[in-house]
């Protein structure tokens, strides 16, 4: 888990497409990537507004999807006076309240506006040019809105439609929701528990409680939270369906925050922020915790110990170690045993299995203790960069180039790689000993073993 970098989205105000859009810009993501999607996916003619803006005095990144007559995807919030929730003559303020997305999953069914059909924008997804990540998680995203839509209305997944304005907001939030976190090179995605909203909101054939019947249907199997002060609808269609496409669940339980970033919903209330809180992170290599698997195996040739070696690393082991042992009736094998986070535990067991020729594992929950540790670049006299990893020991700070750049670098010059390293590391400390410590480019990112 360590060095691996991903996000946790935080609605504790709610989550929206817009929201996520502008927490994705304001963690780093690309203007001009967001500016260029409507083109992408074949609609030029839409256009996104991005602007920085407050919530309840926290600065946040708020954004906009017009479309071609310059219409924005409006809420549909409903306010009643004091006389209760009835008709327009005992009392109904049906005024639209600022607020972040949409309503009722885009208002399938609005007799008087156009409409597309959820097929029709599968097809721009599909014809778009995207990863194949993404192309993925924005097809299943609308199957996902098409059927919570038909079992609302009673209607066939193919035959929902989304009123036009509603339904080119929610492509370009889509796929920009899961697109972003490409631009920003995460690995994984987790969420805290969602805040769904109180209140009423307008739909096609009348006034609905929070929250809005597509939502409800969508957020079964998230986690949700009550309690929160929020008036009105706080999770749409969109922010939900996005949730359920790219969160892994709860984030792990130790990990280190690297950047936290803000995208503003449409409403500003005073008592609260009304913003999606982004934060980026990266898995803690100092985690107490770990899990430690191990098995001996006696017909694996010793040429694909290394394959081995590989594929349970990039499962996620911490570290894995590799001795000869001698088995039953005097055979030699080897003994093979991997440390991992416990939330890693299950992946680096399945590449245990998928790359070995074991029949079963040993199990058993441990704690470590480790040193805080850093990783930096260090610029060569050749004019090149070496990765060094400092540990900080009781004793002083201990500084290696990382082997892979060592070796690197000899094959290059054909110079041996031990003069290379020892060069590396005294020249590491002539910075360190210059800069007490404060070398320039140096960044917290731990690794995953010694």
């Amino acid at each position: 888990m360590s060095g691996r970098k991903f996000a946790i989205i935080d609605p504790a105000a709610g989550i929206s497409g817009d929201m996520l859009l502008g927490a994705l810009i304001d963690a780093g993501a690309s203007h001009d990537w967001l500016l260029g999607l409507p083109a992408r996916l074949g609609m030029p003619e839409v256009t996104i507004g991005i602007e920085t803006t407050s919530r309840c005095g926290v600065r946040a990144i708020k954004v906009a999807v017009r479309s071609p007559d310059g219409a924005i995807e409006t809420p549909a919030d409903v306010e009643f006076d004091e006389a209760g929730p009835g008709d327009a003559a005992s009392g109904l303020a049906a005024h639209q309240r600022g607020h972040h997305g949409h309503s009722d999953g885009g208002h399938p069914h609005q007799p008087h506006a156009p409409h597309r059909h959820v097929a029709e924008l599968i097809g721009l997804v599909e014809r778009a040019p995207l990863s194949d990540r993404t192309r993925d998680l924005a097809i299943r995203a609308f199957r996902l809105l098409a059927e919570a839509e038909g079992r609302v209305h009673g209607l066939s997944p193919a035959d929902v439609a989304l009123h036009e304005v509603g339904a080119l907001d929610a492509l370009v939030d889509i796929v920009g929701g899961i697109e972003g976190f490409e631009q920003l090179g995460v690995d994984a995605v987790y969420s805290l528990p969602t805040a769904l909203g109180t209140g009423w909101v307008r739909a096609a054939h009348g006034i609905l409680p929070v929250p809005a019947p597509a939502t409800a249907i969508l957020v079964e199997g998230l986690e949700v939270r009550s309690g929160a002060p929020i008036v009105g609808e706080a999770t749409t269609p969109t922010g939900a369906v996005l949730l359920r496409v790219l969160s892994e669940g709860a984030p792990p339980s130790r990990w280190r925050p690297l950047r936290t970033a803000w995208g503003a919903g449409t409403r500003n209330p005073a008592a609260y922020p009304n913003a999606l809180r982004l934060t980026l992170a990266e898995g803690a290599a100092e985690a107490a915790s770990v899990v430690l698997l191990a098995t001996d195996v006696d017909d694996l040739s010793p040429e694909y110990l290394e394959p081995l070696r590989e594929a349970l690393t990039a499962a996620g082991a911490l570290d894995v170690q590799i001795w000869p042992t001698q088995m039953k009736k005097g055979r030699i094998g080897f003994r093979i045993e991997a440390m991992a986070a416990p939330d890693r535990a299950d992946a680096v067991a399945d590449a245990f299995f998928r790359h070995s020729t074991t029949a079963g594992l040993r199990r058993l929950n441990g704690e470590r203790v480790t040193l805080p540790r850093a990783a930096w670049t260090l610029a060569t006299a050749s004019g090149g960069a070496v990765r060094m990893k400092t540990v900080e020991s009781p004793g002083g700070a201990r500084d290696k180039p990382e082997y892979d750049d060592v070796v690197a670098e000899a094959r290059r010059t054909g110079r041996p790689a031990h003069e290379i390293a020892r060069e590396f590391h005294e020249q590491a400390g002539r910075l360190a000993r210059a800069s007490a410590h404060e070398a320039a480019g140096r960044t917290i990112a731990p690794k995953e073993s010694e």
